[in-house]
């Protein structure tokens, strides 16, 4: 208990006295690393561009280590299998219950498997859509019709999904949008400048978002 509690302090310090990011790296063959320039550069739009003071690069963390207590902002994404085994749940929801925030992007592919995984760390929680006028879409640039869409894949609407804990979203799931491949240099996808810049500005949003709340 003990130990936890000094994990916890940590933790805390950590959010108020630091702005840090990291790249959630889980089990079940999913591709976590998956778009390797993303977050380095949502990195440097928000240090332009919202005032934060983020390392330029981001470490990566695993679900089921202590080490994400020291990162008030986890980033996860990929296109495939994700795996929780109960350790995993349990450090995570210890981590989203004591103040972190997780942002997952679904790269294509990964929505049947996390919503099976995320019961595992809230089994009486459940995944409701947030509306467009939450703060997540105005908090620095403004979004009146919610999540922008920046890949089409399937054709559907792009949405944003929040686990809420007393009022705060603490997770966020962002479906048929691909935020992360907005954020890639411009050449990996070439994606015009000014969907770039649409998903830069969302992503801006979701840390200022992590970061206040």
């Amino acid at each position: 208990m003990r130990f936890y509690l000094a994990v916890l302090f940590s933790f805390f310090s950590t959010v108020f006295l630091a702005q840090e990011v990291a790249i959630l790296k889980y089990k079940g063959g999913g591709d976590w690393y998956s778009n390797p320039t993303a977050l380095p550069n949502l990195i440097q739009f928000c240090n332009d561009n919202i005032n934060t003071k983020i390392d330029k690069n981001p470490q990566t963390v695993d679900v089921g280590s202590i080490d994400i207590f020291q990162y008030p902002f986890l980033h996860m994404t990929g296109h495939g299998n994700v795996f929780f085994n109960i350790s995993d749940a349990e450090n995570l929801q210890k981590y989203l219950l004591s103040g972190g925030f997780l942002h997952i992007d679904d790269n294509y592919g990964m929505q049947p498997y996390i919503l099976k995984e995320l019961k595992k760390v809230f089994p009486d929680k459940e995944l409701i859509e947030v509306p467009t006028s939450h703060d997540i879409f105005n908090i620095a640039f403004e979004f009146p019709k919610g999540l922008p869409k920046i890949h089409e894949h399937d054709g559907k609407r792009p949405q944003a999904f929040g686990i809420f804990h007393e009022d705060r979203i603490v997770l966020l799931f962002t479906y048929e949008s691909d935020l992360g491949d907005g954020w890639e240099d411009a050449e990996v996808h070439n994606d015009p400048p000014e969907v770039q810049e649409k998903a830069l500005k969302m992503g801006a949003n979701i840390i200022k978002y992590a970061f206040q709340n």
